[in-house]
């Protein structure tokens, strides 16, 4: 498929996309001088270009429409509807990005913290939509580290019934992918950059540094 590139294992798939936007956009994103306002409109965009790929697999049918001419059989959207639950906090700064092209998306919210003793994510609030079961769900953060979060945002989603889950990051560290494949060999992971490896401080490198303060200006 155009847009990306997938790397199969015995474990799940992977998605790294490499259209020429989201890498040119993604550059600007990484750069330490970025300020704030610009740091927000990139990813902002760039979730939306991730969002139009994510979406290439979603069924249709077909339907009669009238057109000032004549009668066309043309095709619709079918199937289950869509949830995004960002990861709080950093996953609101994509959220509207993907909104843009599913504007009738219902939005959940997942928020964890790590515990200071055990270093495991806690959740800590989850607002979700009420027909969970009838929903397909992407769960969006800018970066997949440890895995950590997103391995128990997702284990939130499953444990309130939800079937159908994607995953969706700027950045990626080998670790996280690992720990989602592992955990969740059934939830695709769709990523816009693939980096080397995380650093001693569980930093993305080379990453972006902390993409929750980049997007709110906060230390």
């Amino acid at each position: 498929m155009p847009g990306y590139k997938k790397e199969r294992n015995q474990l799940s798939k992977v998605y790294v996309f490499d259209h020429p936007l989201i890498q040119h956009k993604l550059t600007y994103i990484r750069d330490k001088n970025t300020g704030t306002k610009e740091f927000r409109e990139l990813v902002d965009e760039v979730a939306t270009l991730m969002a139009f790929e994510i979406t290439r697999d979603m069924p249709l049918e077909e339907i009669d429409v009238e057109t000032p001419v004549t009668t066309a059989k043309t095709k619709v959207l079918s199937g289950k509807k869509i949830a995004i639950v960002p990861i709080l906090r950093a996953g609101i700064g994509m959220v509207d990005g993907v909104l843009k092209l599913i504007p009738a998306a219902k939005v959940g919210h997942i928020g964890l913290y790590r515990d200071p003793e055990t270093l495991k994510p806690v959740e800590y609030y989850a607002k979700l939509p009420a027909d969970v079961e009838e929903r397909d769900f992407i769960i969006v953060d800018p970066m997949l580290a440890t895995g950590g979060s997103a391995v128990e945002a997702i284990n939130s989603l499953k444990t309130r019934g939800a079937k159908n889950i994607k995953f969706m990051c700027l950045i990626a560290a080998p670790e996280g992918v690992q720990a989602i494949q592992e955990t969740h060999p059934d939830v695709d992971i769709y990523i816009a950059a693939l980096d080397e490896k995380l650093n001693d401080h569980g930093y993305i490198v080379p990453g972006l540094g902390d993409a929750g303060d980049r997007l709110f200006g906060t230390k």
